[in-house]
């Protein structure tokens, strides 16, 4: 399965259209219809992901629109609206304030990936979703998300494969692209900050007298950096998307992406070497993460009438990197450095289809969804890997490319991973109180690896039933409790040695709470995560499979406007992480590597209406505490816990033109967010960003 390998360094790695493939069920002959909702919508009708941040449902729960208060999953949203205020520039920031995530794991020390954890899990390998469908990699060949383009992000929490197919028991991120709407709108913004400079604009309108086609255009550019030295932050993005709706009952989108991103792979310093966190070790003309990645995807929606509705999603994209580094200097001046480079590209492709059906029968309501799904991903990498000469760390002097030596072909392999895959989920509703829900996928994957350096070509393949089983029961119309079980698989990296799929069971129960005239949503959730047959890294190039690591936990989560003028997103997490069975002498009953006991933030922003005299002013600000944890699984290293802060503030200069001020660790606290192998990678020091936004 594709697993992100650590090459030789001080770091980590976790790692159009082939076939349109029909979907049938068998459907009731007699039924009471029902009007069936439009599938290509994500929110709940009513939402507006730009004006709110408390979304009333999701699509990610169930593949299916569903009400947050009737779904037996645990879902967050992170609309467009908090994305915008809360000033998140990259998939990360977006996670950072919600309950079950960790973000930060590497700090700015390494900007490679967006990295993420749910409910203790690493999920950036197979955890990240756009529109339904998965991104994916191998080896160190990972794409980086843009938030501009999205309306929404979801994150689902739990097992998940009864409707994802492959993935880790914690859940994942599902990333919602922006759409046409059926009206002309815009903006075009522009962000200065210390090293960066953006502008932006999203735009879009009906091009017929009719309304049938209507557009929107998408696209920004980035000259930027990090906190650190000699790092680069540059992008460029586009996104136009079409639609045509010939009638009430059909839609197609379609979209064309392009997203370019120049950026370098972060640094990290020898522990109490007392260096600045700011300072650069490796090499300025060696140091690189550069990409390119080009997409064209659709979505379709066709309502049949009685009830019955297909929805399908399409997406294929090509993918290229060139990434160097010089990484590994230490206090011996003399001592040689390492040097690393990866050149990949990747193809893949995904399509989703799906019928559902809406009835009643009997007083009791029924939805039934059926679905195929076809994915494939092959990926072309070759790796270096040499030395550098050393560097005094305390008076750095460059030797450019000239000391740089690659003579090592490390990895030079093309891996390629197919996955076919049905499934089925029913949902009956009784009484208007009690929701049932279960589903299963039956998922056939073919791994293949061609090892150019051994001569060899393996092919293997794995398939996997799984399921799950929700149940709600709403107790008053704003209250609910629900409990669910639920499974999830992972088949073993093509690169490793195990030969056991990896797999994940959850139980949770909850409830839910939507006050009455309140546009907010409170959740109280507990947990219990089993994953079995885990690989995890024993050193810089060594791996092992520990038998059980299991994660039991608590979660809060606030989220909505309480007053007409205050908003609140507050989340907590609790988790009680253990290696349960082990496969490497001495680690059980230790905590797993990089989760920690406690993950907890707060974000408030405050609205005071404008008058004759002035425009509305809005103040916010915002706590991110991570806990302590640790940074191998023999917990013989550490990294202590962290309050970062966070504040924002937005003035309507007219009614149509805001600027805002948003500062990221306000308080500039220098803190490691990891300790690896004596190697130091510090988070990211203060940002600030001034965005003067024009809406038409």
């Amino acid at each position: 399965m594709p697993v992100f390998r650590s090459p030789p360094a001080p770091r980590s790695c976790r790692p159009l259209l082939l076939a349109l493939l029909a979907s049938t069920a068998l459907l009731p002959l007699t039924a009471q219809a029902q009007d069936v909702t439009d599938l290509s919508a994500i929110a709940v009708e009513g939402d507006d992901d730009s004006t709110t941040i408390a979304a009333k449902g999701n699509g990610t729960g169930s593949k299916m629109e569903t009400d947050a208060l009737d779904s037996s999953a645990s879902v967050s949203v992170i609309t467009a609206k908090e994305i915008e205020t809360r000033g998140a520039k990259d998939l990360e920031e977006i996670l950072s304030y919600t309950a079950g995530v960790v973000t930060d794991e590497w700090g700015g020390g390494d900007d490679r990936y967006d990295t993420y954890r749910i409910r203790g899990f690493d999920e950036m390998a197979l955890g990240t979703y756009r529109d339904g469908l998965p991104v994916r990699g191998f080896g160190w060949t990972y794409s980086r998300r843009e938030p501009y383009a999205y309306e929404r992000v979801e994150v689902l929490k739990g097992s998940t494969s009864s409707l994802y197919g492959l993935n880790a028991p914690g859940g994942l991120v599902n990333a919602v692209t922006k759409t046409p709407k059926s009206y002309r709108f815009g903006e075009a913004y522009t962000t200065l900050g210390k090293d960066h400079t953006e502008v932006g604009t999203d735009f879009g309108d009906v091009l017929n007298k009719s309304g049938t086609l209507s557009y929107r255009v998408t696209a920004k550019v980035q000259d930027g950096a990090k906190t650190y030295d000699y790092s680069n932050d540059d992008r460029k993005f586009a996104l136009l998307s079409l639609s045509w709706t010939p009638s009430s009952a059909t839609k197609l989108t379609t979209f064309l992406e392009y997203n370019q991103r120049n950026g370098t792979p972060g640094t990290g310093l020898p522990a109490d070497s007392g260096l600045d966190p700011s300072t650069f070790l490796g090499e300025p003309d060696f140091n690189r993460v550069d990409t390119t990645e080009r997409s064209v995807g659709w979505m379709f929606d066709h309502d049949f009438g009685g009830g019955l509705s297909f929805h399908q999603v399409g997406r294929y994209s090509s993918f290229d990197m060139d990434y160097e580094e010089v990484y590994g200097a230490s206090t011996d001046a003399s001592a040689d450095r390492s040097s690393w480079a990866v050149y990949s590209d990747s193809r893949q492709m995904g399509v989703d289809n799906r019928l559902q059906f809406d009835g009643t029968f009997g007083g009791v309501k029924s939805r039934t969804l059926v679905g195929a799904e076809y994915t494939w991903i092959k990926v072309t990498e070759k790796d270096l890997y040499g030395t550098a000469g050393g560097i005094d760390i305390y008076d750095p002097q460059y030797c450019g490319t000239a000391c740089i030596d690659l003579s090592t072909v490390y990895y030079d392999w093309v891996p390629e991973l197919t996955t076919k895959a049905v499934y089925a989920q029913q949902e009956f509703t009784f009484a208007d109180k009690w929701i049932v829900t279960g589903g299963l996928r039956y998922d056939d994957v073919d791994m293949k690896l061609q090892d150019n350096l051994a001569g060899t070509t393996t092919d293997t393949t794995y398939t996997k039933t799984t399921g799950r089983l929700g149940l709600t029961y709403k107790a008053t119309p704003n209250l609910s409790v629900f409990a669910n079980y639920s499974q999830s698989f992972n088949p073993p990296d093509v690169f490793s040695e195990a030969t056991e799929p990896t797999e994940g069971t959850q139980y949770e129960v909850g409830v839910k709470y939507r006050p009455e005239g309140m546009n907010a949503l409170f959740t109280a959730s507990y947990f219990d995560l089993t994953q079995t047959n885990v690989r995890t890294q024993t050193s810089p190039t060594t791996y092992a499979t520990i038998g059980k690591v299991g994660v039991r936990g608590l979660e809060l989560e606030a989220k909505g406007e309480l007053t007409k003028n205050l908003d609140l997103t507050a989340s907590w997490s609790l988790w009680d992480a253990e290696i349960r069975e082990d496969g490497i002498s001495g680690n059980t009953g230790n905590r797993p590597a990089f989760v920690p006991k406690q993950v907890a933030a707060l974000w408030a922003d405050w609205t005071l209406p404008g008058n004759d005299s002035r425009g509305d002013l809005t103040l916010g600000g915002g706590l991110r505490y991570v806990g302590q944890s640790y940074s191998d699984d023999a917990n013989t290293s550490s990294q202590g816990a962290r309050t970062l802060v966070d504040v924002a503030m937005t003035y309507a200069l007219q009614k149509n033109v805001d600027l805002s001020l948003n500062v990221t660790n306000l308080f500039d606290k220098q803190y490691v967010a990891v300790n690896y192998y004596g190697t130091n990678y510090y988070g990211e020091g203060r940002e600030v960003s001034a965005t003067l936004r024009y809406r038409w």
